[in-house]
């Protein structure tokens, strides 16, 4: 890991993107020599299948100054891509920007603003959005789901284009799909985040990488996301909630087949609904078992954590 300081970094996760990247770099060298020279482009190819391995290259060696890159295997993803650019950054606000144009870095200087008023993570809104129908109500949705269970409200949180200081950007442990979720991870850390309207283009080349089975396993992440963030420390609480319903409706329903073979002295026809007790009985015990058992780990593996202190006053 490089140690040279830098004020600022810019993470650009690429797959297939060869022809828009010389522009990009283009366009954030022009943006940032009227606000720091002293900055750093990490290009992270994800393991392209196209000719962006030799971009980088070339683009490296026209400007060892500024610009970086990292080259993966494979295609892993744009969360580990996003994680191998933040553990080689320098700088002391790191941005993150999409590789297809598409985020335009004449908003840089608006970004470090709201960073320099107190803000820990800055997240672009896409307001008028230039992408197809599919993908704009997708994403409405998506994020409409993603602000109802995270409480968090937010208009776009899965903008590529966002600015962190560099103590949020490298507490991040991203994987799967979670870079979805960097503003609710960071939220649930305890840092300040909000967001900005930035301009939006349409893509010149290739093509968008979004998809439907991406978009089905971004909700599976969010699961993740809010097990990891609200119930790591108190699994009890989230098995414990869901096993004390299912309990509560399987004694219910044991005490009715009970009564009406007391009573009648025959649970004819009755059957299905009195497995269907039994059932939510043993699952209801598991769950609040698997609760408590969840809360004997944390227990034992409750060990200091100095990332969850913000500071400490004393003499």
């Amino acid at each position: 890991m490089n140690n040279n300081k830098k004020e600022i970094s810019i993470i650009i996760p690429a797959y297939n993107e060869a022809e828009n990247l010389p522009l990009l770099c283009n366009e954030i060298t022009a943006v940032m020599k009227n606000i720091d020279d002293n900055y750093e482009i990490i290009i992270v190819d994800d393991g392209s299948s196209d000719k962006t391995e030799e971009v980088i290259e070339r683009l490296f060696q026209n400007d060892r100054k500024h610009i970086k890159g990292i080259q993966f295997r494979s295609n892993f993803g744009k969360a580990s891509a996003l994680k191998a650019g933040f553990d080689e950054a320098c700088g002391r606000i790191i941005f993150t920007m999409d590789a297809d144009l598409q985020d335009d870095p004449k908003e840089i200087p608006n970004f470090i603003a709201k960073i320099n008023n107190g803000y820990d993570l800055v997240s672009g809104w896409k307001q008028n959005r230039k992408d197809s129908f599919i993908k704009n109500s997708s994403s409405i949705f998506f994020n409409f789901v993603t602000s109802l269970f995270s409480k968090i409200k937010l208009h776009d949180f899965n903008c590529g284009f966002k600015a962190y200081r560099s103590e949020v950007a490298k507490s991040l442990d991203l994987y799967g799909q979670l870079h979805r979720y960097i503003p609710v991870i960071a939220k649930n850390n305890g840092y300040k985040i909000t967001e900005i309207p930035i301009h939006h283009r349409k893509r010149k080349f290739g093509k968008s990488k979004y998809g439907p089975v991406r978009f089905l396993n971004g909700f599976l992440d969010l699961l993740t996301v809010l097990v990891l963030t609200k119930y790591f420390k108190r699994p009890a609480h989230f098995f414990g909630g869901f096993g004390a319903i299912a309990l509560m409706l399987g004694s219910v329903v044991s005490l009715y087949i009970t009564c009406l073979k007391l009573f009648t002295g025959s649970i004819q026809n009755k059957l299905p609904l009195f497995i269907a007790g039994i059932l939510l009985v043993m699952v209801g015990v598991q769950l609040i078992s698997l609760g408590l058992i969840g809360e004997m780990f944390v227990k034992i593996s409750n060990k200091k954590d100095d990332g969850l202190i913000k500071k400490i006053i004393k003499d």
